[in-house]
């Protein structure tokens, strides 16, 4: 693992900060080579490019990969503000990223020790050596308050939960609810158990 990872966190967390000023979920990356020289970083930006796949790590992956003209990231470190979900540590562990560092858990989403532990699993066939807690504090108050001004200013908050229908509600947005899929009856939630 590079040695200094709070300096890579401090990168991670200046990511994270312009998420933030774009008004996506403060959450910023970087990915560190085996000697611990920065290939990639990146920040949140699902709804920005409207990618539900778009998380810090993910971007942050692919950009390495590119950079390194491969898929496999064999040693490289991954620094993370928030602890991954479980998409990202999956992408992690297909990357075989070698170490995964992070600052704040995440007790509803985490896939590197909080809710799930991917990362650990002896029935996958790699290993993440994983680092909690670095700069905890900082990365923690950044969501947090990110949070806080959204429930604080309800009118600046992008909503992930309306849909453009069509038919009868042409080009109208309707608040999605569970089990409604735009007009069309085929297209019920309920089809799909």
């Amino acid at each position: 693992m590079p040695g200094d990872v709070y300096h890579l966190m401090l990168e991670a967390i200046g990511e994270a900060e312009k998420a933030a000023a774009e008004g996506e979920v403060p959450v910023g990356a970087v990915i560190a080579d085996a000697e611990g020289k920065v290939i990639a970083r990146a920040h949140n930006r699902p709804v920005a490019l409207q990618d539900p796949t778009a998380h810090a790590e993910i971007l942050a992956m692919r950009e390495a990969a590119a950079r390194c003209g491969n898929y496999r990231l064999v040693g490289a470190t991954l620094v993370v503000t928030i602890e991954p979900c479980i998409m990202c540590m999956g992408a992690a562990l297909h990357a075989r990223i070698a170490q995964v560092v992070y600052g704040a858990r995440d007790s509803k989403g985490g896939a590197a020790g909080s809710l799930f532990d991917l990362g650990d699993d002896d029935r996958l066939n790699h290993r993440i050596q994983v680092v909690s807690g670095v700069c905890e504090d900082a990365c923690r108050r950044l969501i947090q308050d990110f949070f806080r001004e959204r429930r604080r200013n309800p009118d600046t908050m992008r909503r992930g939960t309306e849909v453009v229908v069509t038919g009868s509600t042409r080009n109208r947005l309707v608040p999605l609810t569970a089990g409604h899929v735009g007009s069309n009856p085929t297209l019920s939630a309920n089809n799909f158990k």
